[in-house]
């Protein structure tokens, strides 16, 4: 099963302006990520997708292959989509670029499922949740799943309700933005319209969810933090300093 990964990045980031290419540990934070995706040993080819002429400098500088999109996507699928129009895989992982602490195994634990699974269209890693500032954190994308860990529902605020006990003793999930589709579903999913929730949330996965499809929940342990502000990066800073992957790029 031919497999690529696409990191969508863009400089206009309404939270955090020019964070693809911010300094994380002496490299553009998009460096990070791309190679350390690139270290999957699931992965035939990694890419880039972007719309602005600085990250693609940036990349293909560290020796990134980029592919250019339109400006106009409001969601990274959709700019996903787009990019892969002309390449030869059957599952495209979407990597967002904002998850510079991806680790290579993460790839590997979310493509997984599509080899048991033939109708499944789309994964989505989950983490539990350790810290009650995160649960309450709108940058961060909380998720509820059914008994087979399928998504249900997901939200920027703290689900699910702490109404009948606190959080220590809530089990909450986050997305973790390692996303695998299989093609066909990924360019189903750019045809569907935009969903109230989805718009709502801005989450892309709520548009597949709303128009009824099934997004897998695959748990993660690897302990990642997404960078949407520039505290964020500071904090990514020193849980990264001393990780060993570092020694592999």
């Amino acid at each position: 099963m031919k497999t690529i990964a696409v990191i969508p990045a863009r400089m206009g980031s309404t939270r955090f302006p020019g964070k693809p290419v911010a300094s994380l540990l002496d490299r553009p934070m998009i460096e990070h990520i791309y190679k350390r995706v690139a270290l999957s040993k699931t992965l035939d080819a990694t890419y880039i997708a972007t719309c602005d002429e600085e990250i693609r400098k940036v990349a293909e500088d560290f020796g990134a292959r980029v592919i250019m999109t339109a400006d106009t996507h409001e969601r990274a699928s959709d700019r996903v989509a787009e990019a892969v129009v002309d390449l030869d895989a059957e599952l495209v992982v979407m990597v967002q670029g904002d998850e510079p602490m991806t680790h290579p195994d993460m790839i590997d634990a979310a493509v997984q499922p599509f080899e048991q699974d033939p109708e499944l269209g789309c994964v989505n890693l989950v983490r539990r949740i350790e810290q009650e500032s995160d649960f309450r954190d709108p940058n961060t994308i909380k998720v509820v799943m059914d008994q087979a860990n399928n998504a249900l529902f997901m939200s920027r605020q703290p689900i699910p309700t702490l109404a009948k006990s606190g959080f220590e003793q809530t089990i909450a999930y986050k997305q973790v933005c390692i996303i695998p589709f299989r093609r066909a579903l990924l360019f189903q999913y750019t045809q569907l319209q935009p969903t109230p929730l989805e718009q709502l949330e801005s989450v892309d996965m709520m548009r597949l969810l709303e128009h009824g499809y099934t997004v897998r929940m695959v748990p993660t342990e690897f302990n990642t933090q997404a960078v949407d502000t520039e505290a964020d990066l500071a904090r990514v800073a020193k849980l990264m300093a001393d990780d060993p992957l570092l020694s592999r790029y």
